[in-house]
């Protein structure tokens, strides 16, 4: 199993570092070919708009586009969120309009602003989630088929998930997380072999180690 990392700006090794630490081959994609032969792909964080540039100089939004709607998962922290969101609410149009949810950039201030909390989510098992949230969006609206995986105290959701996509405002892979990739591994096995995931399909955390 291959798994993409959106590599044209921002956080990627960091991602690539986290699929390797769980076994899993990480692969740079910066230009349409890259994707070929992918079972997933990874949005980090970094400029979304320098992002959104970026990936139509490269040619790159029918190609991951094409690669969601095989059905494959796509995961996005931060800017990522930005990029799958169907709305962005103080931006620009959408770039793959996958998730039915209105964000709001910078929901939380400035850099110097960034902060660290425990994120109860219980697709992911008890222990809770150390989530590192830096110039991070959240969801203001979320529509009838998207999932809300976790919220703040003060309500404010800042992970979702709708069918294969899945999106949170803060980065794991920053906090030695690795559960979400984990997730996403089980997904996209279970995209290669669809007899594997009969009938698992929206709970693939059963099958998914959930140690850290």
């Amino acid at each position: 199993m291959r798994i993409g990392v959106l590599a044209v700006q921002g956080a990627f090794a960091e991602h690539l570092s986290t699929l390797g630490a769980i076994g899993v081959e990480g692969v740079a994609v910066r230009v349409p070919a890259d994707l070929e032969g992918l079972s997933g792909l990874i949005l980090p964080g970094g400029e979304s708009t320098a992002q959104r540039r970026l990936v139509d100089r490269w040619g790159l939004r029918e190609p991951i586009l094409d690669l969601a709607r095989s059905g494959a998962p796509l995961y996005g922290t931060c800017a990522g969120m930005i990029l799958l969101s169907r709305e962005i609410l103080d931006g620009d149009e959408p770039v793959f309009p996958l998730l039915d949810v209105g964000i709001r950039r910078n929901a939380f201030g400035r850099q110097l602003d960034s902060f660290e909390t425990e994120l109860d989510v219980p697709m992911l098992g008890h222990q809770p989630v150390h989530a590192v949230f830096i110039r991070a969006p959240a969801v203001e609206r979320t529509g009838p088929d998207v999932d809300v995986l976790a919220r703040l105290e003060d309500g404010r959701v800042v992970a979702v998930r709708q069918r294969n996509v899945i999106a949170t405002a803060f980065h794991p892979e920053l906090a030695g997380e690795t559960r979400f990739h984990r997730l996403v591994a089980t997904m996209a096995a279970e995209h290669d072999d669809p007899g594997e995931g009969s009938g698992r399909r929206h709970h693939p955390t059963r099958r998914t180690g959930l140690a850290r």
